[in-house]
Formats: structure tokens, sequence, C-alpha cells
């Protein structure tokens, strides 16, 4: 009798087994962050940019109308996907004085949008993405919609952002905070984010780096032939260590060409210095500039969301995303290693 039982108990446990590999065979496999990146798709960055880009947000020129109506439409984004204002009791609008602003074009107060992801590890370490959400307005009844710049700019964040609240929700959020920074003024000489680094949010000595995107949209007339691209300014100028994170990070993720070509210190161009990576990096806050390079619709009322190349631009975003995330889950934090060899002084030469 024993020997019949043990027998049947060793049959009903042998099922079991069999039962629980098969089920296991069954299961999905677990979720990672390439599946969180993939929600960053062409169509989702082309529904939001027909709309933050149209005629109805008249140009979005810094304290108009039209610039806090593209404010609005940032806060009911973060809003709808649950993602709190940075602001203490959980505000999104980093208010900036009229008097603060030196420019014949500004009238009254403006305000960056600021949005964050707490970490769940060091959540007093945190990681700014940055975008400037104004353009350069109307004149008469012709809008410069500026769809590249920076709206292409603009809806990546917005899109990184919803990418890492997915992972959070999936109990994958991110170590370290993730700062979602949309800076007014940008065009008119670097107004935001001058602002938010002299009246900083989080303190800059706990903020490892800037990830700064100022137009992803589009492609270089000089790279014809070749769009699978992005230029990268500013990694290697106060941390090597950020340079060769994102190099690696591109090696396993994305595999774009990295074109270091404006990152030259004699580049003509200066794009170094005409950014809102600039104000972190003056600072001494590491940071990586992502750009496409200009075009013949820079500064044009043709800058319009039926050129932006979606699906490049959804490719660029997701090497964003890769790189915030590991910035912000590997174990060491980034540090300005290069910080006596770095050149920042130099004022900006604004577009």
């Amino acid at each position: 009798m024993k020997s019949t039982i043990k027998h049947l108990s060793l049959l009903i446990a042998l099922g079991a087994m069999s039962l629980s590999a098969q089920d296991s065979k069954e299961q999905p496999e677990s979720i990672s962050r390439i599946d969180f990146a993939q929600t960053i798709t062409a169509d989702d960055l082309s529904q939001l940019l027909y709309a933050f880009a149209a005629d109805s947000m008249q140009g979005r020129m810094t304290a108009t109308p039209g610039q806090k109506k593209a404010a609005e439409f940032l806060v009911d984004f973060y809003k709808n996907e649950k993602i709190t204002g940075a602001l203490p009791g959980g505000g999104y609008f980093q208010n900036i004085p009229k008097d603060y602003f030196k420019s014949k074009y500004v009238k009254t107060s403006s305000e960056n949008v600021v949005a964050i992801i707490p970490g769940s590890v060091w959540p007093q370490e945190y990681i700014v993405l940055s975008a400037h959400y104004d353009h350069v307005g109307a004149k008469g009844d012709t809008i410069y919609n500026g769809a590249d710049d920076d709206g292409s700019g603009t809806v990546a964040l917005l899109e990184i952002a919803q990418a890492f609240k997915k992972a959070q929700d999936q109990g994958m959020g991110p170590k370290r905070s993730i700062v979602f920074l949309h800076v007014t003024g940008e065009e008119i000489g670097l107004y935001g984010s001058r602002y938010y680094t002299e009246n900083p949010i989080y303190p800059l000595e706990q903020t490892v780096c800037n990830l700064n995107t100022d137009m992803i949209g589009r492609i270089d007339p000089n790279k014809a032939g070749n769009d699978n691209y992005i230029y990268l300014i500013g990694s290697d100028k106060l941390s090597q260590e950020l340079h060769d994170l994102s190099e690696n990070v591109n090696q396993e993720f994305s595999q774009l060409e990295l074109d270091y070509t404006f990152n030259d210190e004699n580049d003509p161009n200066r794009f170094y210095y005409r950014s809102d990576h600039y104000n972190f990096a003056k600072n001494n806050v590491p940071i990586i500039f992502y750009f496409n390079g200009v075009h013949e619709d820079y500064h044009q009322p043709t800058d319009t969301p039926d050129k932006i190349e979606y699906p490049l631009m959804s490719k660029r975003a997701q090497l964003i995303f890769h790189t915030a995330w590991e910035v912000a889950n590997q174990e060491k934090r980034i540090v300005a290693d290069k910080l006596n060899n770095s050149s920042t002084s130099q004022d900006s030469n604004k577009k």
C-alpha cells in the first residue's frame, strides 16, 4: 500500500512538473527595455507633431498666446500619462518673469514646462532630458510652424516620457530620476535653460547629465543617400564616461552613424554654444546634443510636419531613450571626468 501511494505521488509530482514546464513555454518572454523603446513609433510622433506644430499654435513665439497654448498641450499630455509635474506640489510650470528676458519681443512672462519620473533607487540623482518648445512665431499671416525646430525634439521627449512611464508601470522604472524639461525662450537667447540652471528645481550638483534634443526630424542635404545618422555634439567635452556609454548603447541597440562633424572645437557653426545643453555644460554638467543639421527650411515657414522623416525620427528618439535608460540604471553614476580639460566658458552665440 505504501509503495502504491509513493508511486502515485511520484506520478502526480511528475505530472505537475510537466504541466508547469508546458505553462512556462506558453508564457511570453519577460518584457525588456527594447519593448519600451519600441513604443516610440513613427505614427505616434507624427500624430503629436501635426498637433503641436499646427497653425493654431501661431509659431510658438516666446510669451505669446501661441507659446502658452503649446505649454498647455504639453501639460495635458503629462497629466493624461499620469506623469507628475516637477515643481513643488506637482506643478508643471516654472514661471520666468518678463524682466528676465532682455528682448524687445517679450511683453509678458513665460514658462518652462517640467515633469518628472522619480527614481526608484537613487531618486536624488537626476537625468535632465531637454528640448525647447518655442519657435519664431508669425509674420503677418505667415506662420513659422517649427516642425523640426524644435517640434521634433519636443514630441520626442513626450514619447520618451511615455515609454519610461510604461516601464515604471511594469515595475521597471528608472533607478535615477528622469526630468523632462521643455524650455521656452531658446530662439531669442537660450533664456529658458539659463533660467533653469540659475534657478534649478533640482540641484545641479545632483544632475548627472543633460541630453538635449534640438531638431531630429530631417536629413541634412550633405547626408543625402546616407540618412541613418545623427549628429552628436559635446558628448566628450566634459565626460569620457558619457561619451563611451553613448557609443556602446548605440552599437548595441540603434546602429546609427554617430557623426561628430560639429563637435570639432574649430567648427565655424559653433553649434555647441547654440542650444540649451550649453547652459548645463557651462555649469559643469555633462551633456549630449542630438541634432540632424540644418536644411533649406530652417527658420522658414516651410518647416512643416509633412517634411519630417518619421521612421528615422523614431529611431533617433529610441537611441536617446536607450541612452537615458543606461545612465539612469547603471550602478556607477556618470561624472565629469574631463572637467579640467573642458572649454565651456565662452558666451553663447545664438542662432
